[in-house]
């Protein structure tokens, strides 16, 4: 894997706050390499260079409307014109028109020489070869002139930009076949825990959980550009956990750990990667939930440690999995942490000593925050798609008040 080179880690040590941790990321991770794609392949990726138009659009003069294309010097209110033949988009026609003639014309047609106006439909009466202009048309040409959209050489995307629907619209216009774009980071992600089974098999067991967690964490990667490369169930053991540790840093670029990240004697998600030279860039977040988040490099290899419980997992993904994969791809952190400005629509309750981000549901009047916040909860996770913003010690808030939103 041909990745770019990292500068040495500047860590730091003990609990971090939230927008810390962010500007390590920030500053820590660089992009991966640049790949050449067929623009049909490129849908979701990340721009790695800017995108100029290679020709103007529209190369020449056409029709707005379906209608005649006619010379406005010589047109009358209530004329009758010869129809001399017809232009459509991709077929225009060859000849010139000359004043008192007219030329069938449809949507996206080039405009006939000679011609400078085109009445639309609506207007007109045909007869046979002839066609009739009604006794009031207005002034409008309908006409869209030629580099009207954008002129060749135009910018049309800058660098980092993700290449999603109208983007990709943008691209295909500018006339480009391929396109230079990050690559896709490869991530492994490895579930810790006796307990956690593959779902489907937790019923047969009171003492078994289904893996949530990283199921949730890996469509937060997949939707965030990323290619999952390997999937693995861990059990408490380090030699197996190591092991396991050493096959995902050899596939990918990334390796998320669910579990085991606090500090009892089967929390092995950090010691697992001990043997391979494991650097912490930070070991613990001052957040609630999620406190237990960590993120380090081990053989040139990013390794982000999220906590066992699935909303805490999800949580923390989509605080600090989101912005490092962005930054794996081009792109600033602040790409993807969007905060937002929102009324409440309901009561916040007051928030502890932590910076804390309470799920909510969005509806017409604004965010209205879950009465289950329980970092283990995973049924109310499912209605959650914001998160709020809470400084330390914030008190109660009232409806109507505006917070800090991300959405989730």
């Amino acid at each position: 894997m041909n990745m770019a080179l990292s500068p040495p880690l500047v860590a730091k040590a003990g609990l971090v706050d939230f927008a810390d941790a962010i500007a390590l990321i920030e500053a820590a991770v660089v992009p991966l390499g640049i790949e050449r794609v067929p623009i049909a392949a490129a849908a979701g990726r990340v721009l790695a260079e800017p995108l100029f138009a290679r020709c103007d659009r529209p190369a020449a003069p056409v029709s707005a409307m379906d209608g005649y294309a006619v010379a406005a010097a010589s047109l009358a209110p209530g004329a009758v014109l010869p129809v001399i033949g017809e232009a459509r988009a991709g077929a225009g026609f060859a000849g010139m028109l000359q004043p008192g003639q007219a030329v069938r014309i449809f949507t996206g047609a080039p405009l006939p020489c000679g011609a400078d106006r085109v009445v639309m439909q609506e207007d007109t009466t045909r007869d046979g070869d002839h066609v009739r202009i009604a006794d009031a048309i207005g002034s409008a040409r309908h006409i869209r002139a030629a580099a009207s959209d954008f002129a060749a050489g135009a910018l049309l995307l800058k660098a980092g930009t993700r290449l999603h629907a109208p983007a990709m619209v943008a691209a295909a216009a500018a006339d480009m076949a391929h396109l230079h774009v990050h690559r896709r980071p490869r991530v492994a992600i490895i579930a810790t825990g006796d307990e956690i089974v593959p779902p489907g098999q937790a019923h047969r067991r009171a003492e078994s959980i289904p893996d949530s967690a990283s199921h949730g964490a890996a469509a937060m990667a997949v939707c965030a550009g990323a290619s999952i490369v390997r999937r693995a169930q861990g059990r408490d053991n380090l030699a197996l956990l190591t092991a396991q540790a050493r096959e995902a840093l050899a596939l990918a670029e990334l390796v998320i750990v669910t579990g085991g990240a606090s500090v009892g004697d089967h929390d092995l998600a950090r010691p697992m990667f001990a043997a391979h030279g494991l650097e912490l860039l930070f070991a613990k977040v001052a957040i609630k939930p999620g406190k237990p988040v960590w993120l380090g490099r081990a053989r040139g290899r990013w390794v982000l440690g999220l906590p066992g419980n699935p909303t805490a997992a999800l949580v923390t993904a989509a605080l600090f999995l989101r912005p490092l994969l962005a930054r794996l791809q081009g792109q600033a952190t602040s790409a993807v942490l969007r905060w937002q400005r929102l009324p409440l629509a309901a009561p916040l309750p007051a928030t502890g000593c932590r910076e804390t981000f309470v799920r909510a549901s969005g509806e017409a009047d604004g965010l209205v925050p879950l009465a289950q916040q329980d970092s283990s909860a995973q049924a109310a996770l499912a209605r959650a798609d914001w998160l709020i913003r809470c400084p330390p010690g914030q008190p109660a808030l009232p409806a109507g008040t505006l917070v800090s939103a991300l959405a989730f």
